[in-house]
């Protein structure tokens, strides 16, 4: 009797063995079973975090974006174009964002194919420099306006959920990814002031398609990320997500912080021009605020983790409006101008940091794409839009003051529904 319970031990232990080795030479077997319980707080195998690629491509991102803000206006200026044309191009550019990221989204989430599909915008991103430009015809401007943004906007909203979906469970590291594109973004900032200040305005476009380019190359060495086992499936429809209060006064808030910075992306090197200052000192000043931002990224798990989402979008938001009423008061002296562009650490790195986060939580699985293409159209696409068009307007109708004024009431307002509205999202 014993010898026979001895064998049949010794078979269940072999059994169990060949069960193993299968396993380890299938990895594939190792995943949990749906139908049975899961340990929610083990994440699943995956392969290494592509630290570099994913961080040098936020780095040629922001670094066209560090040669097409500061300098786009002035080069548009140089040919030709008016005040107006140029707040009707800029908006144009900033409506379609209310739009492509939804498509883009929806697309990437319905077909699965985020990566190839940030690789075809990103490649065909330099080729919109090839529109001719003619100050007499406004439509091959907003031409250009449409092509470029319909391409840039398939790339920034997906890249925050490839990036985000990357760092499955460490979703606070994403500062320290992020931070080069800030870095980027300097880079081109300060490099080009004296170049340009030298050179003039001719290369504009050719050195932004150039960085462009550059980005779309390295896009086809970033690997596509995995979909997740707990990010599978959402548990709300869409339309259910967005009728609830905080996730309203969210996107209300971010309308009308980026309806506020609409002055400053469009405007603010033409309303230092006009207040006689060099392109080189102009960079200088869009560089001190992206600085100031890195450092943000860095620590921004530790101020998630000790303040909170809802307090920091506070503080953000305050402080933009507290940032176009100084930059107003201030704006013939330089050291004070300096110290008011570091506040872009709270306006900007604050409130997209805190935003993306936000976003990221509210819609869950297959929404994922969908929520950051939507926070993209409200507050960059809608915002940025309406905010240009108005600004363009001001500036010419009533002054160029008048424009930042807009941009503190908004900003305050901005403040207001989060105060009001905006609490804590519950951790999936």
């Amino acid at each position: 009797m014993s010898c026979q319970r001895h064998r049949e031990f010794r078979q269940s232990q072999n059994e169990a063995t060949s069960v193993i080795l299968s396993k380890a030479k299938n990895p594939g077997i190792l995943r949990p079973d749906p139908s049975g319980p899961q340990d929610d707080k083990q994440a699943p195998m995956t392969t290494s975090l592509p630290y570099a690629r994913l961080s040098g491509f936020y780095f040629f991102y922001y670094a066209a974006l560090g040669a097409f803000l500061p300098y786009w206006a002035l080069y548009l200026k140089g040919v030709g174009y008016s005040a107006l044309d140029i707040g009707i191009a800029i908006g144009v550019y900033s409506a379609l964002r209310m739009f492509a990221p939804v498509v883009w989204g929806w697309i990437a989430d319905h077909w699965q194919i985020r990566m190839p599909m940030i690789r075809m915008a990103s490649l065909l991103a330099p080729l919109t420099f090839f529109v001719p430009l003619d100050s007499a015809q406004l439509s091959w401007l907003v031409l250009q306006m449409l092509l470029l943004s319909f391409c840039l906007n398939a790339v920034l909203p997906q890249l925050e959920v490839l990036t985000l979906n990357h760092l499955y469970r460490r979703e606070g590291e994403y500062g320290v990814i992020r931070l080069w594109g800030s870095v980027g973004f300097v880079l081109a900032v300060l490099l080009l002031g004296p170049v340009l200040d030298r050179t003039g305005l001719d290369p504009v476009p050719w050195i932004i398609a150039t960085i462009m380019l550059a980005m779309g190359l390295l896009s086809l060495s970033v690997p596509d990320s995995p979909l997740h086992p707990s990010h599978s499936e959402s548990s709300e429809g869409l339309w259910r997500v967005l009728k609830r209060p905080e996730v309203m006064a969210l996107m209300a808030a971010c309308f009308l912080s980026q309806f506020s910075f609409a002055p400053y992306y469009g405007f603010f090197s033409l309303y230092l021009e006009q207040h006689h200052y060099s392109k080189a000192a102009t960079g200088l000043l869009w560089s001190l605020g992206v600085v100031a931002e890195v450092g943000v990224f860095i620590y921004m798990a530790k101020l998630l983790q000790r303040f909170g989402s809802r307090q920091l979008m506070l503080w953000a938001l305050a402080l933009t409006a507290v940032r176009w009423a100084l930059q107003l008061a201030f704006v013939n002296y330089l050291p004070i101008l300096m110290l008011v562009q570091c506040l872009h650490l709270a306006s900007f790195g604050v409130y997209h940091a805190v935003s993306v986060h936000l976003i990221h939580q509210m819609f869950r699985g297959r929404l994922q794409g969908r929520g950051q293409a939507l926070y993209s159209a409200v507050s960059f696409g809608a915002g940025g839009a309406l905010g240009s068009l108005l600004s363009g307007h001001l500036w010419e109708q009533v002054s160029p003051d008048a424009i930042y004024w807009m941009a503190t009431i908004a900003a305050a307002l901005g403040w207001w529904v989060a105060w009001r509205w905006l609490r804590p999202v519950e951790p999936a």
